[in-house]
């Protein structure tokens, strides 16, 4: 007995899949990374529909929603809320492209989900992570700029890596990253992370570098910038051996915005250093100082 052919999404599909990221792309210049989630999402949900034979550029809202309760046991509630989002941005594309009449998509119940407050470090947990790297060698003292600048600043760790060397002004403490939507901002460097960076940049990038030539800031053995992985890696290996929880380049971001908020910083300060478009996406940490401040009172309080 022969086996069946493999399940696979119809040429149509994937092709109005890439002109819709192409629209995106173009229209709302979003970032390589969330084009390719987008791809994802739809070429998951196209194959999900495959399998009963209807294209999903022609789905109707019942086999939606049929596909979306298909895994409901197996994705947690944000996948599905974010698989809701991607399609109703495809069926709008296709809608306003005139290729269908009709939006699916539009009545589409999205799962709801509670606040969830970003994880974050105390400020005891953060000295303890800087000070991890052996600054006695050249790229231990560059890991100690890379985690102090981080946490100085706030950047998206895609931002950190993508800076160039004259985007950095040492002597005025200020770096100038490239944000979402290619928007530009300044961003306060402070006089610890000012000081690990002359270091890094006195003693350590020349000799990692070797007399090569690399517009990048934050440099590595191979003689180039480093990628957005290696800094990942780079900060959980150092978290995982003091025995920290679970610690990726944006829970410095968190620590960097929860720790401002604590010490009574301006929200929207907070927001303009951080780049975010919204107040709303910043208010988060609000939530995240008054969470703290319930479980101190707990823990202190009499009556707690």
């Amino acid at each position: 007995m022969s086996e069946a052919p493999p399940i696979t999404i119809a040429a149509a599909d994937d092709l109005l899949i890439d002109q819709f990221l192409d629209q995106l792309w173009l229209s709302d210049n979003l970032a390589k990374n969330t084009l390719v989630a987008y791809r994802r999402d739809l070429r998951k949900f196209a194959l999900r529909l495959a399998e009963r034979r209807i294209r999903l550029a022609e789905a109707g809202r019942d086999a939606l929603e049929d596909a979306l309760l298909a895994s409901a046991d197996k994705e947690k509630p944000a996948t599905r809320a974010r698989l809701v989002s991607t399609l109703r941005r495809f069926f709008q594309y296709l809608c306003a492209e005139g290729l269908r009449a009709d939006d699916p998509s539009a009545r589409l119940a999205a799962p709801r989900l509670g606040q969830r407050l970003p994880k974050t470090l105390s400020e005891a947990h953060v000295e303890a992570l800087l000070a991890a790297p052996d600054v006695d060698t050249p790229l231990g003292l560059r890991d100690r700029a890379l985690l102090e600048l981080l946490y100085a600043t706030g950047l998206r760790i895609s931002e950190l890596v993508a800076l160039r060397r004259d985007q950095l002004d040492i002597v005025n403490g200020l770096v100038q990253p490239i944000g979402k939507g290619n928007k530009e901002r300044l961003v306060p460097v402070g006089e610890v992370a000012q000081e690990w960076l002359t270091c890094y940049l006195l003693e350590a990038r020349p000799l990692i570098l070797a007399g090569t030539q690399c517009d990048a800031l934050i440099v590595t053995q191979r003689k180039d910038g480093m990628t957005r992985q290696m800094a990942w890696y780079l900060i959980s290996s150092y978290a995982k051996r003091l025995g920290l929880p679970k610690v990726s380049p944006h829970t410095l971001r968190h620590a960097f915005a929860t720790h401002l908020v604590n010490h009574g910083a301006d929200l929207r300060v907070v927001q303009l250093l951080l780049g975010h478009a919204d107040i709303s996406t910043t208010q988060i940490y609000t939530h995240v100082a008054r969470e703290r401040l319930k479980q101190l009172h707990a823990r202190h309080h009499p009556r707690g």
